[in-house]
């Protein structure tokens, strides 16, 4: 059964396309007013990418507002464009986290930015450009759109770490990135082909019924094997995007060769993106063919928890650490993703895992995001040349240099290894519900063992900020990141505290009463 849509460009497209639209028209304003105005003025850089972050939220809480009336009457305002893109619950729901990372992003990027030659409203504009494209990899329904979200998404992020590259070492890093990056969208872009290949479709509710037509197509002999080679190329592809090893060697030269604050929105907010994709791809358009790629799951989730632990325990750097820790994250995530490909839809271990998911984001977006943040406020405004600014030993008595950096810091500590009443805590708790669901008890006793290990390296730092006597100077954190840095922290305890209203919104993002 084909689908079309007779009522093409319509007003209830442009309506869902809104905080795209306004994302992309606040970027264009914030390039052209940074060639206007004098450099006293640069402040308004920041205001105008801000206001986009803002207005577009806007966009979304009034496609939710107008979504919900028409639910209260049995109808419903989700497809547009031909059924090529998918405005629902979920996608409203990553629409937030990408808003959410895009405005801390902004503050905590105040200073690193301000570096002699490099225009700053160029930075925010590429900030708001990257999370319009991230919009598309989440709601895009067709590989068409969601192939030109990534890639919006990877331009944005590769001319974000260029313009910003002042030594031979940055652009190394900027480099290196790049092609990573177009190596991964290339065998991305071929199993996706594959899939157009063997279903005649780039629609995702197609491809589904194309592959599970091929098995009773005799028509069509060796295409298993082919079904096979598309999986592999399209889940390797999407591994890369979300940094899971051994597909995460990017992750390691961005944190190191880049600003910190760049380094983490790239590192948190496009691996969210990463993720929306992902769900997208595997559960709506390759759930029928799941047993192909649930064994590469398994083994890049126990690389990236098992391997990634092991690799942080020896680290000094402060980046580097954290960008390990961010692999073992990942790690937990995919055991979710494991959970509910494990079972037959709509088992109650699928929405255990499916909650699992959700909920992990979300704190991983608050907690990394703040980490980085404070990595950020410690470099000095030349960036990455004085990488001895990243290394542990300089948190050493950051108690008593900064008492609210340290205290945000520890927050985000006891958050990332899992400790109860916070935001970590109860993304682990689910995670680990839906492994012993589905049967999954060895991969949850080594998430189990995995979260001893990080309880280790994330206690390191702590002991240097709280027992080591300081041999530094404070480093100058300005009121903007300060506001970053303490609303994630506010939320990660405000969540750990009092997650169940956060446990409604990813049922209603599931449609679950």
């Amino acid at each position: 059964m084909l689908i079309h849509a007779p009522n093409l460009f319509s007003s209830p497209e442009y309506l869902l396309s809104l905080p795209i639209v306004l994302l992309t028209l606040f970027a264009a304003g914030t390039m052209l007013l940074d060639s206007i105005v004098p450099p006293e003025w640069k402040w308004i850089n920041i205001a105008t990418a801000m206001a986009g972050v803002l207005f577009s939220a806007a966009g979304v809480m009034r496609i939710q507002s107008i979504q919900a009336q028409l639910e209260g009457s049995g109808r419903r305002l989700e497809w547009a464009f031909g059924h090529s893109v998918l405005v629902d619950h979920l996608s409203i729901y990553f629409y937030y986290l990408f808003l959410v990372s895009a405005a801390i992003t902004i503050l905590m990027s105040v200073r690193q930015v301000k570096v002699p030659g490099v225009q700053q409203g160029k930075i925010y504009a590429l900030i708001s450009l990257s999370v319009a494209g991230m919009m598309c990899m989440a709601s895009g329904f067709d590989i068409v759109i969601i192939f030109v979200g990534l890639e919006l998404v990877s331009v944005s992020t590769y001319l974000l770490v260029g313009c910003l590259a002042k030594d031979r070492g940055e652009r190394e890093t900027g480099l290196k990135y790049f092609l990573r990056g177009a190596f991964s969208s290339a065998v991305f872009a071929g199993g996706l082909s594959l899939l157009y290949g063997l279903t005649g479709s780039t629609n995702l509710q197609l491809i589904s019924q194309g592959l599970k037509n091929i098995p009773h197509d005799r028509s069509m002999p060796g295409s298993h094997a082919l079904v096979i080679l598309a999986v592999a190329l399209t889940t390797a592809g999407l591994a890369f995007k979300i940094a899971a090893m051994p597909f995460h060697r990017w992750m390691l030269d961005l944190c190191e060769g880049s600003p910190a604050s760049i380094a983490g929105f790239i590192s948190v907010a496009f691996q969210v993106a990463g993720w929306a994709m992902l769900l997208r791809i595997l559960l709506w358009g390759l759930y029928s063919v799941r047993a192909e790629y649930l064994p590469m799951l398994i083994t890049v989730a126990v690389l990236s928890t098992g391997g990634a632990s092991i690799a942080a325990l020896v680290q000094t750097s402060l980046t580097r650490l954290f960008a390990y820790s961010s692999i073992t994250q990942g790690g937990f995530i995919i055991f979710g993703l494991i959970s509910l490909a494990s079972v037959q839809y709509p088992a109650p271990a699928f929405f255990e895992g499916f909650k699992g998911i959700l909920f992990y984001l979300l704190a991983y977006t608050l907690m990394n995001l703040g980490v980085f943040a404070i990595v950020a406020s410690l470099q000095t405004p030349s960036l990455t040349r004085n990488r001895r600014r990243d290394e542990i030993e300089n948190m050493a008595g950051l108690f008593y240099r900064d008492p609210a950096i340290a205290i945000f810091m520890a927050i985000f500590l006891f958050s990332l290894a899992g400790m109860p009443l916070f935001a970590g805590f109860y993304g682990k708790y689910f995670i680990l519900h839906s492994l012993f669901a589905s049967g999954h008890y060895v991969l949850a006793a080594l998430a189990i063992v995995c979260s001893l290990i990080g309880v280790y390296y994330y206690w390191r730092i702590g002991q240097v900020m709280f027992i080591r006597d300081p041999h530094l100077t404070p480093a100058w954190t300005g009121v903007p990141v300060r506001v970053g840095i303490g609303v994630a922290a506010v939320f990660t305890v405000i969540i750990g505290i009092h997650p169940k209203p956060l446990v409604q919104a990813i049922e209603w993002s599931l449609r679950l009463t």
